[in-house]
């Protein structure tokens, strides 16, 4: 006969199973009694439920549940089960139990969590018996630099395999602690799914860095794209600068930030076929010939002294006026007075043709 006291336990279970948006199943199994009690309380902070039955209490009450798919937690009762009731995601659930857990040394008897792996690497201890008892679990060995080292990764205790005493032993001697002292967290059911521990887990260092990559990745096509935005308007800025500089210095074009690179650029191009061709710069720069030759027919006197006052720019022409062979004005040099090239004068100043009387 069931009493009447465990037949209310299970109908008040049944109405939490329904109210609830989150069903977990947890495994309390060699949860020491302090750790179990530091949970509950940051369980109780989170807004989650724990409660504590028999298997077959547990089992019934999920059973007479109407949720979909909800009966399949009844398979998955083991250890020392328990039910979690949260108004949370299954995600966030799983994480907060995962946060709360300690590393703790392995004893004979107990299931291994997951794959126990001894990594290769070197041992603080000397050749002896420990030879043949690490051998004897699967670690391979040498001796180096006086001391033991371990040749490879082994798996000496594979997930779900009790853990026999040697092995246990051989991991305290190693200092590993492969076990987890915490709620183990078996199943979720969430609007019908039921989701196991593994598909829960999220790496949250790994999630952070995706989103860094994500968001560099994004910013390097924009700015390949010329895209602007907030995040990509200064960098587009510099690179269009170093473009343009880097163009104008191809191109040889002078400005106030290229004029040294440019004029460096050439210094060193003119060195460098200076010293492929084997040529000798002299020391004294070599005057250009006069522009007026020194053989030309000297002025007349009544050219010369009529423009002794003008400006530079008008000897000029007086000069090329009395000297130049092709001018049709005269048939020979030196025969046109000062009177003619001041008429020729007068007549490009009133033209506009004649600069720098100014």
């Amino acid at each position: 006969m069931v009493s009447e006291t465990k037949k209310q336990f299970v109908q008040q279970l049944v109405q939490e199973i329904e109210r609830s948006p989150i069903v977990g199943l947890v495994n309390m199994q060699n949860l020491p009694a302090p750790q179990l009690q530091t949970m509950r309380t940051t369980l109780r902070a989170k807004k989650v439920t724990i409660v504590m039955a028999r298997k077959r209490l547990l089992q019934r009450a999920l059973q007479q549940s109407t949720k979909k798919n909800i009966q399949q937690l009844a398979e998955q009762l083991k250890g020392m089960p328990a039910l979690l009731f949260s108004q949370d995601n299954p995600f966030t659930l799983y994480s907060i139990i995962q946060k709360n857990k300690s590393e703790a040394p392995a004893k004979a008897g107990q299931t291994a969590p997951k794959d126990i792996m001894v990594k290769a690497g070197p041992t603080s201890f000397a050749p002896g018996p420990i030879i043949s008892e690490l051998a004897a679990v699967g670690i391979k060995t040498k001796v180096d630099q006086g001391k033991l080292a371990i040749l490879q990764d082994a798996i000496i205790v594979k997930e779900g395999q009790v853990i026999s005493e040697k092995v246990a032993e051989t991991l305290k001697r190693l200092d590993i602690r492969p076990m987890e002292i915490g709620l183990d967290l078996v199943v979720v059911w969430e609007n019908g799914f039921i989701f196991g521990a593994k598909q829960l887990h999220i790496d949250e260092a790994e999630y952070e860095n995706n989103f860094i990559l994500a968001a560099q990745w994004a910013i390097n096509l924009a700015v390949e794209a010329a895209y602007c935005t907030a995040d990509t308007t200064e960098m587009l800025l510099q690179k269009a600068f170093r473009d343009a500089k880097a163009l104008a210095l191809e191109q040889d074009i002078l400005t106030d930030l290229t004029a040294g690179e440019v004029l460096a650029k050439a210094e060193s191009q003119a060195l460098s076929l200076q010293e492929e061709a084997h040529l000798e710069i002299p020391d004294k720069p070599v005057h250009p010939p006069e522009l007026v030759s020194s053989t030309a027919p000297p002025l007349s006197t009544s050219a010369s002294s009529s423009h002794k006052d003008l400006p530079s720019p008008l000897k000029d022409v007086h000069a090329y006026v009395e000297h130049d062979p092709h001018s049709k004005s005269h048939p020979k040099q030196g025969t046109v007075t000062g009177d003619e090239a001041q008429h020729l004068l007068a007549k490009m100043q009133k033209e506009g043709t004649l600069r720098g009387t100014k």
